[in-house]
């Protein structure tokens, strides 16, 4: 096994909130879930950014970063992602050191090149050069956290005269940095030439089409980095995928069966125009997904053979991250992020290990410990009587 003895565990929000629902509410309930993630002792959370196609409504994870920063003690908070082509890279530079700040060193910079097309036709962005301004983005951000120097640059879409930061990141050199990789190999390639982590977002897939793409990602994060002069390091890589859990596998599956077919056929397929992943019915979805081990949706033991299966397909990664769907009810949801937290997370982070090494050494010395006890509790009664005399 090539896993961290401590995985990080969190949540990737985008968030998804299917049409129709009062859309005030749905922030509320992302914050509410925030401060819920954060007293079960999860690690981190990461917030998308959007600004078109109506269920991910969150349009800057800077402003929900600071308000849930300010609600919570210990949960480390990201933008996953700020799309780099659509800020000027001074701007996005100054936000994050102010919330670096502001949260005393709890927030992340995660980036992207931008995920839904209609976001980047409303700016009047070429998509087919999103992933070359994410790239020179990147490099300029980076030269402002550590480069004491004014920085002069002209870009055919941004410019910099004599530029520097007020403020120097309070975490050194800069916050912990994370590149977005959904469906090509360029996320990991730029993750690779700056030395950062990852963040692999799945996508339904068919495992009859081929071995899992993991392996293949990480060998392209680390050529690059090795091109580039840096290192990339497993134990940053999170793996993101849908999960719900309930005691038993048949609750899990009715607490969102609904809710998670609407999500395939009218967000992945209807509003996304992705090929569609299962041509039954809306009812059967979720069995579907799960089986083919897409989604997990069954008991913390079905999510812990996931993560395994993951392990061998990847060759090892060190977070999970748990893409956030409305999809079952509310209780049920906070309830599945509990199950998480207490029988899943233990099992990766080692904090059971000698709970359970204690138990056995008890277990195995049961009949010496009961008569010693036996034998007090005897003693006891002979020295009272002996008093009472």
């Amino acid at each position: 096994m090539t896993l961290p003895d401590r995985m990080k565990f969190g949540i990737f929000l985008g968030p998804f909130h299917r049409v129709g629902e009062n859309p005030t509410l749905a922030i509320d309930r992302d914050l509410e879930l925030v401060q819920w993630l954060d007293q079960l002792g999860f690690d981190e959370a990461w917030i998308g950014e959007h600004h078109s196609a109506g269920w991910e409504t969150i349009s800057s994870p800077e402003i929900f970063m600071a308000v849930a920063a300010d609600r919570t003690r210990h949960i480390k908070l990201g933008s996953g992602v700020i799309s780099l082509p659509y800020h000027h890279p001074l701007m996005v530079a100054n936000r994050m050191v102010q919330l670096d700040h502001m949260s005393h060193g709890r927030v992340m910079l995660g980036v992207g090149p931008g995920a839904l097309p209609s976001d980047a036709y409303m700016m009047g962005i070429d998509p087919t050069t999103q992933r070359e301004k994410m790239d020179e983005a990147l490099g300029i951000i980076l030269r402002l956290f550590t480069e004491d120097d004014p920085i002069t640059y002209k870009s055919d879409w941004f410019e910099l005269n004599e530029a520097s930061l007020q403020l120097r990141p309070f975490q050194r050199p800069y916050m912990p940095l994370a590149v977005a990789s959904v469906q090509s190999p360029a996320g990991v390639a730029l993750a690779g030439k700056y030395g950062a982590a990852v963040l692999t977002i799945t996508v339904p897939r068919d495992p009859s089409k081929g071995p899992s793409p993991l392996e293949f990602l990480w060998e392209v994060a680390e050529e690059s980095a090795a091109e580039h002069g840096q290192t990339v390091n497993r134990h940053d890589w999170r793996l993101t995928l849908p999960v719900h859990l309930a005691e038993t596998r048949q609750q899990a599956r009715d607490e969102a069966r609904m809710g998670a077919g609407r999500f395939l056929r009218e967000y992945s397929e209807g509003t996304n125009g992705r090929p569609p992943a299962f041509d039954g019915p809306l009812d059967k979805v979720i069995d579907h997904m799960a089986d083919n081990g897409s989604w997990v949706v069954g008991t913390p033991d079905d999510l812990i053979e996931a993560i395994y299966r993951l392990d061998q397909q990847s060759g090892g990664f060190g977070g999970l991250l748990v893409q956030t769907i409305d999809w079952a009810p509310r209780d049920k949801m906070l309830h599945s992020y509990e199950l998480l937290a207490r029988y899943v997370m233990p099992h990766f982070q080692g904090s059971i290990k000698s709970v359970k090494r204690s138990n056995e050494w008890v277990t195995s010395r049961q009949e010496p410990l009961v008569a010693g006890r036996t034998a007090a509790i005897d003693r006891a009664h002979e020295t009272y009587a002996e008093r009472s005399r």
